[in-house]
């Protein structure tokens, strides 16, 4: 079963096949990259589906249920399983989807209805989506852990993950009581931000994704974004704080007169509010920018990352570790990013702004085909990224709850 899930994978994540299958970017009206070895692919991923669907059949199946009580939840079941949810209004009260990995069949509920001892657990396995960022937001996540410390004390609940939008700063140390490498129940945690916990062993960095709380969608490529011309050489829409890094990068813009061929749009105040308008001119900047600048904010770390991949708009990334307590020392020298830098982001990574004016300059002598070539690894990258965490995050569960169900 393990050479099954390995092949399905290799195949999943084979850079040239990856493009050619409608699945990935495009539909069966148009795919950018559609080639000679389309059907040929098709079949293996098709035959693999079998062998691994016969393999399985005769085992017993894991259920497990999320539960969505923070945004980076839809990050989650939407941009990595691809998972859709009913009913599709981002306003219900209740949602639910299910999908299928493998062995293991998901269901995830989600929305403001959905709250500690209003429902019933129909599942042995849960995974908890929370939100730690904010103090009060850690407050009412414990309110969560709570009611599932409870209904694993029933033994209504046998195992329990955890999923944690954390702290910017890497200030989790409320949730630590709640492991069970602490003492606690929880076995599992994935954690957004270079946490000092993350052992990959019972504690995994997640990566924050795109800001489906601020309604970012699910992009799907088309033909205008792989081959037009992009009319700017970057885009930078946030909000500049004062003898910031962000502030340094638009005077340098400013002296080069680079900001003139770039979509700048710099605030003084954080907006937490989407308008449709807002939403509408942030997409059409990614999307018209063959670069998007992305300066370290309270982390270095932000939405804009992820953002720019999913519209093919190469994230120029500020590789600067900030204040607070992420980072390993140990192990990683407290260098920034190690999730995306760990499964090779085709990124550009600065350690100042000071190199911004050579790097536009460079982009000023490329030609149209070596950018739709640089676009293509981007997008490329970026749905083997998901689909690698999406089996990733499958695997452990799986390794880790199935493997105690039988002790």
């Amino acid at each position: 079963l393990e050479f099954i899930y390995s092949s399905l994978y290799n195949l999943l994540v084979d850079p040239v096949a990856l493009l050619k299958t409608e699945s990935t970017l495009g539909s069966e009206e148009w795919n950018p990259w559609e080639g000679d070895e389309k059907l040929e692919h098709r079949h293996r991923v098709k035959t693999s589906l079998q062998i691994l669907n016969k393999s399985t059949k005769e085992k017993t199946d894991h259920k497990v249920q999320i539960w969505g009580k923070a945004a980076i939840g839809l990050y989650l079941w939407e941009h990595i399983f691809e998972g859709s949810l009913d009913p599709p209004d981002v306003t219900a009260q209740w949602r639910e989807g299910r999908s299928a990995v493998g062995r293991t069949h998901y269901s995830f509920i989600t929305g403001p209805a959905v709250l500690p001892g209003y429902f019933s657990a129909d599942v042995s396995s849960v995974v908890l989506v929370l939100n730690g960022r904010e103090r009060a937001k850690a407050s009412a996540a414990a309110q969560w852990l709570l009611f599932a410390q409870s209904l694993v004390r029933a033994r209504a609940l046998r195992h329990v993950a955890v999923l944690l939008l954390g702290n910017e700063r890497c200030d989790n140390a409320w949730l630590a009581p709640f492991l069970r490498s602490r003492g606690g129940f929880v076995e599992l945690l994935f954690v957004t931000y270079d946490s000092p916990w993350v052992n990959d062993v019972d504690v995994f960095q997640w990566p924050l994704g795109v800001a489906t709380y601020r309604n970012f969608p699910v992009v799907e490529a088309t033909w205008s974004m792989v081959y037009d011309a992009r009319p700017y050489l970057c885009n930078f829409l946030g909000t500049v704080y004062k003898n910031s890094s962000r502030e340094a990068l638009m005077n340098i813009l400013k002296q080069d007169g680079n900001d003139k061929l770039c979509w700048i749009s710099a605030r003084e105040q954080w907006q937490p509010q989407e308008t449709n308008e807002s939403l509408r001119n942030y997409q059409d900047a990614l999307l018209r920018s063959d670069l998007t600048l992305c300066p370290a904010g309270v982390n270095t770390e932000c939405y804009r990352i992820y953002e720019a991949c999913s519209s093919g708009s190469v994230p120029v990334v500020e590789d600067v570790m900030t204040a607070g307590g992420c980072g390993n020392a140990s192990v990683h020298r407290r260098a920034p990013l190690q999730l995306l830098k760990s499964m090779g982001a085709p990124f550009i990574f600065v350690r100042s702004w000071k190199e911004l004016p050579a790097i536009l300059e460079k982009e000023k002598t490329m030609n149209l085909q070596e950018k739709i070539q640089r676009r293509k690894m981007l997008l490329q990258w970026y749905q083997r990224f998901k689909t690698e965490l999406k089996l990733k995050f499958t695997n452990i569960l799986e390794s880790s709850f199935l493997m105690n169900n039988k002790g």
